[in-house]
């Protein structure tokens, strides 16, 4: 197959796909100057990186792991936050900066992981600094796969290329963050983990870790899981082996096809269309006419960058199969083809804003590339009780009846999670004997979309409980 040929198929591709939690309208246009829904920053942030676990096989260029340090550098207490499926460390800044705003003594660590390495990013930063054109963002990222003239593109990640990332699994991404929770100990206060859908995943499999006999939350004082957690039954050892054998196919991409939509393209899907609507929210959408949107988050009417945004995302005009990706962003349409804020949970403007990363060089609020492997692991967390699917996926969460009783915790349901998010923390806690009044428990999944607990604004019930539950981890 040539190159023409490929461009066209995975063009076709594109618009049969889902687009997934990440889907928006990618009418780009030139930057405008535009502060972020939380208010102004103190100091220009970034992701900080550090050594990450040697993983067997990778290149040690990307036995990293990074972070976003919100909050005064004084501060001795850390939340370190952990992003769910294609989500970047971006997604958490402006909770982020809320939470330290009303938690004297607080940082806010949001983990970025090692996979965003393999991100090119080099022209949207570009874009955010004025210093590209709306055509050559486009081009560069998406205009390609129609046009075979523009030889100036993003390069593809051969699978060849990246066999080592199969291997990225539960184990890397917990090795990784012990070293970002064992940076945060350094700083000599208390350290709380918490993470958003299959970020909570990997909370419940780092606490219920076998770190040399020891459980990972020993080093903890609290756990917090935001409409996500770990299920309460293993898959079996035999599919266990049959998610590897498949994975382990040489033609065969290490990368998860979010909401049907190969890598890296959901991920510029997010940050481009973001990035536009938070900068320029009524230009006319180009990705409205593009083709490359799936029909169902298509208004029939032309619309703006806003406009296209919101409705691809807003909970009430959002196809079911998007779930993943919606908030309460507002009423919907307006006549013009703008958007109406009214009524919103969270604010588009800061939705827009949690997605793009804007205006932080070479990092957005998506992974582009995220491991297969990562969400096949999560089947063998079980609440941290051994079996036999674990030792088959190289997963030792098996601590699960070892934690401190004086753990506390707080479980938050949302559209996605519900209740079972809340009766699974309970069985956590049970099964290591730990009392109930360290529990912090609410349901808000006939209100609260997926995204809405993070990004909620100026009410928000998952912050309104969080902020007392880090008090009294502060001063217990």
């Amino acid at each position: 197959m040539g190159p023409t040929t490929q461009r066209r198929g995975l063009a076709r591709g594109l618009r049969r796909g889902l687009l997934g939690a990440v889907a928006a309208a990618f009418a780009l246009v030139p930057l405008s100057s535009a502060a972020g829904a939380s208010g102004a920053r103190a100091r220009p942030l970034g992701v900080t990186w550090m050594r990450g676990f040697a993983a067997p096989g990778t290149p040690a260029k990307f036995d990293r792991v990074g972070v976003i340090k919100v909050g005064p550098s004084s501060a001795r207490n850390v939340l370190v936050l952990e992003p769910g499926t294609s989500a970047g460390s971006a997604y958490f800044v402006p909770l982020a900066q809320w939470i330290v705003s009303k938690t004297k003594g607080w940082q806010v660590w949001s983990v970025e992981r090692r996979e965003n390495l393999l991100e090119d990013q080099s022209e949207l930063n570009l874009f955010k600094e004025h210093q590209a054109t709306a055509a050559q963002l486009y081009d560069y990222y998406l205009g390609y796969l129609k046009d075979p003239s523009i030889t100036h593109h993003i390069a593809s990640v051969a699978t060849s290329s990246v066999e080592f990332a199969k291997q990225w699994g539960m184990n890397v991404a917990v090795q990784d963050l012990r070293r970002v929770i064992e940076s945060a100990h350094q700083l000599g206060g208390k350290v709380v983990l918490g993470g958003h859908s299959l970020g909570g995943s990997v909370v419940t499999a780092y606490a219920t870790w076998d770190f040399g006999g020891h459980a990972g939350a020993d080093d903890l004082a609290g756990l917090v899981y935001i409409d996500g957690g770990s299920g309460t039954t293993a898959i079996s050892a035999t599919d266990a082996t049959a998610a590897l054998a498949a994975l382990d196919v040489p033609s065969q991409t290490p990368w998860l096809a979010f909401g049907g939509i190969p890598a890296p393209y959901a991920g510029i899907f997010s940050s481009t269309g973001s990035a536009a609507a938070l900068l320029d929210p009524n230009g006319p959408s180009l990705g409205q006419a593009s083709g490359l949107l799936p029909a169902d988050i298509v208004p029939a009417t032309p619309v703006t960058n806003l406009g296209q945004y919101g409705y691809a995302l807003n909970a009430s005009t959002s196809p079911l199969s998007l779930l993943a990706a919606q908030g309460h962003l507002g009423t919907g349409l307006t006549a013009s083809g703008g958007w109406n804020g009214a009524g919103a949970l969270t604010p588009i403007k800061r939705f827009a804003t949690m997605f793009s990363g804007y205006p932080m060089q070479g990092v957005d609020g998506s992974e582009w590339y995220f491991p297969q492997r990562l969400t096949d692991d999560t089947a063998a967390v079980d609440n941290g009780n051994a079996n036999p699917a674990q030792s088959v996926l190289d997963v030792d969460a098996t601590m699960g009846h070892n934690l401190p009783r004086n753990l506390r915790i707080y479980a938050f349901g949302a559209r996605l999670g519900g209740e079972e998010v809340l009766q699974v923390a309970q069985l956590l806690a049970a099964q290591s004997h730990i009392p109930a009044k360290n529990l912090t428990l609410v349901n808000r999944q006939s209100t609260y979309s997926h995204n809405d607990p993070a990004g909620a604004y100026p009410v928000n019930a998952f912050f309104a409980h969080l902020v007392p539950f880090l008090k009294g981890i502060a001063h217990g």
